[in-house]
């Protein structure tokens, strides 16, 4: 049931509403899921991948991979500031010295750019994957007039690899190497804790990049 439903609900946004839909993907294996979903609906969604020029060479085959697989082209999406400009007064990256900016840089104001040009963004955000993410509703406004909506919102982690193993999708080839959470390659790293997240940003209260908490408007609907 949920599957039909969020076929139908991406259906009725672009078709009757005559919406323009764009989806983004980590392309982590919990992400195929909704990849394999937007597939089957037949509804012209362009994915895209942030490229943040930091990622697993791993993860740039996979989307590749991933493309050929679901039969839907994932383009790439990068920041405007150059890598070689994206250090401190010190010379040393943003990533080392200021991770929020990094991740501002590289992942906000892309997205922020696709908000501008379409009206509703597609993205796989779960609740159960931490506290910021318990409290969002399926669908919510950004500062940039669009909306975002969260089809996944409530699917469980074994939901996701439910999901997975019964459509024998593939997974992301870091996964059998200990990775819980795959991100930048400079701030993931294998972990051993119950917390997936926890691969990610290591050492630091840092929890997100800034998609789900800048790129959401402060409203009460």
């Amino acid at each position: 049931m949920k599957v039909t439903e969020i076929i139908k609900t991406l259906r009725k946004l672009s078709l009757d509403e005559g919406k323009s839909l764009f989806a983004t993907s980590s392309l982590q294996s919990h992400s195929i899921p909704l990849l394999h979903i937007i597939a089957r609906s037949e509804v012209e969604i362009p994915v895209y991948c942030l490229n943040t020029g930091f990622l697993f060479p791993e993860t740039l085959a996979f989307k590749d991979a991933l493309s050929e697989r679901l039969g839907i082209h994932i383009q790439t999406i990068s920041s405007e500031t150059p890598r070689h400009l994206q250090r401190d007064r010190l010379g040393n990256c943003y990533f080392t010295s200021n991770p929020d900016y990094c991740c501002h840089l590289n992942k906000v104001e892309p997205t922020a750019r696709l908000l501008e040009k379409y009206h509703v963004w597609v993205n796989g955000v779960r609740a159960d994957q931490n506290l910021n993410r318990r409290n969002m509703k399926r669908f919510q406004s950004t500062n940039q007039g669009a909306m975002r909506y969260h089809p996944m919102l409530d699917w469980t982690a074994r939901e996701i690899f439910d999901y997975i193993r019964k459509h024998d999708l593939p997974r992301h080839p870091l996964d059998s190497q200990g990775y819980t959470s795959i991100g930048c390659e400079p701030c993931t790293r294998k972990t051993d804790l119950n917390d997936p997240r926890a691969a990610r940003w290591f050492g630091l209260s840092k929890t997100e990049c800034g998609l789900h908490t800048d790129l959401i408007a402060n409203d009460k609907t």
